[in-house]
């Protein structure tokens, strides 16, 4: 008789159980693969479509040796991070990109029954590291595309423990107001973690708020950066946060040894002083932004003001369904549907080539939409 298979359900965490993994965009292999496209257009993971910082590229060539292990605490990278604040170096804590420090956060603060409280949408992982964690997901739904701080302040109960405010927020690109937040931070309780995810910080304007303002008038703050998004460094994997001495230690504590590679530590300390890349992508960035938003206007779609590398566009059909059409046509953008936004498109702000052909084939495919219009479109 055949030996029964043995039944491994008992062996998976409960909270698990009804868990959906992160599902990234759509890559542009992906696309090559399904369509034959050997030049897609991607405007789906908010990318810097200028590419990496030449100095990061140069630093990375100059390694000659990858056998040996990485100093763990990378003592002048975190000086370096800490520096334009005037802080130190026990200010400052890494991560293998800004979503490990957020799992940290989890794992460092959260029991299972702890309360977390962030907006609906915002991104993903908040949610999924708290359903890992055993923890109550708390989501307040965004006021017109923009955090509502004075539902979440009163969502806060005394059981919880993070507060999370994505600033530009993801998915929609959209910033809280300077007064709003200095009023948030002020209000909530002193022993809640603020966690203020800040990856598109370096995209948002002049009177946005710096989330380091906010952690020198409260220090249970912690503010999450990336070198994924201005610098054009997504594939090394780095992220830091910035917070109390106290709050950077505990999370240290649970950090895995080595988990910042020599060749990210590298990269991004030179990136850092590649001002020149940054003001180009920056340049791109507003040119970009201008180009989508008159488009939309023209076309009559309704686009959050964002903050961030990227825009939230409505669209007179499902998002599914639009972003399958404009894939159809070698434009890889991110449906609405997989980020909490029924009815719109996330898309990335390329360059103005990019930012063309999408127009383009959103302009041909939009008398198709209008003409069996959904009640789900996105407003």
């Amino acid at each position: 008789m055949p030996k029964m298979q043995p039944k491994l359900d008992r062996l998976l965490r409960a909270s698990l159980r009804v868990f959906s993994p992160y599902r990234a965009g759509t890559s542009a292999d992906e696309a090559r693969r399904r369509y034959g496209f050997e030049e897609p257009v991607k405007l789906s993971q908010n990318e810097n479509p200028l590419g990496s910082s030449p100095r990061a590229l140069e630093a990375v060539r100059s390694i000659t040796i990858l056998s040996d292990y990485d100093e763990d605490e990378h003592s002048a990278l975190r000086a370096r991070l800490a520096a334009p604040y005037g802080l130190a170096v026990e200010n400052v804590v890494l991560g293998h990109g800004s979503n490990e420090l957020v799992q940290l956060a989890f794992t460092a603060f959260v029991d299972p029954g702890d309360d977390v409280v962030f907006a609906k949408p915002s991104f993903s992982l908040f949610r999924k590291d708290a359903q890992v964690a055993g923890a109550r997901s708390i989501e307040v739904p965004l006021r017109d595309g923009v955090h509502d701080l004075e539902a979440m302040l009163a969502a806060v109960t005394p059981k919880t423990k993070l507060v999370f405010v994505c600033d530009p927020n993801n998915p929609t690109g959209t910033r809280v107001a300077r007064a709003d937040f200095f009023a948030f931070a002020d209000a909530l309780a002193p022993d809640v973690l603020l966690v203020i995810d800040q990856a598109y910080r370096e995209f948002a304007d002049a009177a946005a708020t710096d989330g380091v303002e906010l952690l020198r008038r409260r220090p249970a703050t912690l503010v999450l950066r990336t070198v994924s998004k201005i610098y054009g460094l997504a594939a090394v994997r780095f992220g830091y946060g910035i917070g109390s001495p106290q709050i950077a230690a505990w999370l240290d504590r649970v950090r895995l040894p080595f988990n910042v590679s020599r060749p990210a530590a590298v990269a991004v300390l030179a990136a850092l002083d590649d001002t020149d890349f940054v003001d180009r992508s920056l340049a791109n960035n507003e040119r970009g932004k201008a180009q989508l938003m008159e488009a939309f206007d023209r076309l009559g779609l309704h686009a959050y003001p964002s903050a961030a590398n990227f825009v939230a566009v409505a669209v007179p059909t499902q998002a599914d369904t639009a972003y399958e059409a404009l894939l159809a046509r070698g434009v890889i953008v991110r449906s609405g549907d997989s980020l909490g936004m029924p009815g719109r498109l996330r898309v990335t702000i390329g360059t103005p080539q990019e930012n063309a052909a999408f127009i383009g084939a959103l302009e041909k495919l939009l008398p198709e939409w209008r003409a069996a219009p959904l009640e789900t479109a996105g407003r």
